[in-house]
């Protein structure tokens, strides 16, 4: 597939672009620094394009199969909330005017319930990424109102971050609005393999216009 995977430099975004060019898809990385693209492969090209630029992003994206949203507004970010929210709302609008039909973007495990509760509201959840996942949280709640694009949410595990040192194992289980947990009560997944979900997605489409979420 011809695939525009946005957010291609981050943590996320950089295991999912080396999972789909290790798959023969065909790239465009659009970041705002392609500096951070150290990668000379010949089904990559990386486009530097600011998300906010609706224009800019939807001409971008247009004539690919799919386009993958691993945008990130910076955890340290002070404006976090509004950049996210914002951002990905942009983004969403982008990929519409582009006439590309098929989504795919990566929110976060605050919105996944347990006991009838969203994480994200709980008492113990962290305050320091509270606002990146409230924001994703809320952007979940927009895409589902999403008619014309076939849309997928995903929310990792709980424990998604770069201390997961499991590395690409390939396997994992899926659930849809709880999180999935281990037989020691953990839900945990490396960013190698979200990235091995991810493309399972795009090549399955197994969630159209549904969140999901994954874990060992």
């Amino acid at each position: 597939m011809k695939v525009a995977l946005i957010g291609a430099s981050g943590f996320v975004g950089a295991n999912i672009l080396t999972e789909l060019l290790s798959r023969g898809h065909e790239v465009k990385a659009i970041v705002r620094d392609g500096s951070k693209i150290n990668n000379n492969n010949n089904l990559l090209t990386v486009s530097e394009v600011d998300v906010f630029k609706t224009d800019a992003l939807a001409e971008a994206v247009k004539g690919y199969d799919a386009v993958i949203n691993a945008f990130n507004a910076g955890w340290t970010n002070p404006n976090l909330y509004d950049d996210f929210l914002n951002g990905s709302i942009a983004i969403q609008k982008a990929v519409k005017e582009s006439g590309v039909s098929r989504f795919i973007t990566i929110g976060g495990a605050g919105s996944l319930y347990i006991d009838g509760n969203q994480l994200v509201d709980g008492p113990d959840f962290p305050q320091d990424i509270k606002p990146g996942a409230t924001a994703a949280r809320d952007y979940l709640n927009i895409l589902k109102e999403e008619k014309e694009l076939q849309w997928t949410f995903f929310s990792p595990a709980i424990e998604m971050h770069q201390g997961i040192k499991t590395g690409r194992t390939g396997s994992y289980r899926l659930g849809l609005d709880s999180p999935v947990f281990n037989n020691e009560g953990r839900s945990i997944l490396s960013g190698e393999d979200l990235a091995i979900v991810i493309v399972d997605e795009l090549e399955q489409g197994k969630h159209l216009q549904k969140r999901f979420t994954a874990a060992y």
